[in-house]
């Protein structure tokens, strides 16, 4: 009898499961149906969702389109990410080595500070840095994309709440083989911290990617205009009359996050197991 409650219960929650997954993912799927829709046609009836023929024309003609760079815009989401993504990753490891690894003064009282950061919104700060990269000149270049999303407070604290966990037996063992606190950073505590790193790289991305208010102040010329603000564009020009062009447009912007979640999946499920089980 607990045998046919446990196998009732577990089909129950497989069922649910799988009926969130299926709500999750409506969404996505109504967008790639009407992306594959003739253009210049308006939005179909529940019945008719699934087009008679797919038009995968409709993706090369957005990605090519000469009155909207769209491709350059592709471009563009992906260089300020793929660097910001890096960048983060580095310079929030050796932070965040440098906040559980190594003993100095005013380390905690520094690390509270880094903390009450994440107590502001991000749009409080988007003005004094808008006067900081205007009076460098770095309006408009990949300069004022980049530069104010090298670090983040929130990665630094992931990343040290997971290196802390990692025995400091490991770091004595390669002080006795005389590495450096450099040396035991990249050598030891980084390979074993893959988990959180591709978590904190996961969560950069997603930020990175859909960020449309600070690139829509930093740059101003139409090529520089990265994918989220680009979409916008797209939508004043062809959403209100072409509904099939600007849902193929949001499948472009939204691919890759779905492409970064998939492949960073296991790395969320493997980071929350090391930190429940011993």
């Amino acid at each position: 009898m607990p045998r046919k409650e446990s196998a009732t219960k577990s089909a129950a929650l497989h069922l649910t499961a799988l009926l969130i997954g299926l709500f999750v993912a409506a969404p996505f799927v109504l967008m790639v149906l009407i992306s594959l829709r003739e253009p210049s046609t308006s939005l179909p009836q529940f019945s008719e969702l699934i087009p008679e023929q797919a038009h995968w024309e409709n993706y090369s003609q957005v990605l090519f389109m000469p009155e909207i760079p769209v491709l350059r815009f592709l471009f563009n989401s992906l260089l300020v990410t793929s660097v910001i993504v890096i960048c983060q990753l580095f310079i929030c490891s050796l932070a965040a080595y440098a906040f559980a690894r190594m003993v100095f003064r005013g380390r905690n009282q520094l690390f509270l500070l880094v903390l009450m950061t994440m107590m502001f919104a991000g749009t409080v700060t988007q003005l004094p840095v808008f006067l900081m990269m205007r009076s460098v000149n770095w309006l408009d270049t990949y300069w004022a994309l980049i530069i104010p999303g090298i670090s983040s407070s929130f990665n630094i604290f992931l990343l040290r709440q997971f290196f802390l966990q990692i025995p400091k037996s490991m770091d004595e063992a390669a002080r006795l083989d005389g590495a450096s606190d450099w040396r035991i950073c990249w050598s030891v505590v980084v390979p074993t911290s893959k988990a959180a790193l591709a978590t904190a790289g996961a969560f950069t991305f997603f930020a990175v990617w859909t960020d449309f208010f600070w690139p829509l102040l930093a740059v101003s010329s139409i090529r520089m205009r990265t994918l989220e603000v680009g979409l916008s564009i797209f939508k004043n020009s062809y959403g209100g009359t072409n509904w099939p062009l600007q849902m193929t447009a949001a499948v472009i912007v939204l691919l890759p996050l779905v492409i970064v979640f998939l492949a960073a999946q296991k790395f969320f499920v493997r980071g929350v197991t090391m930190g429940s089980v011993k």
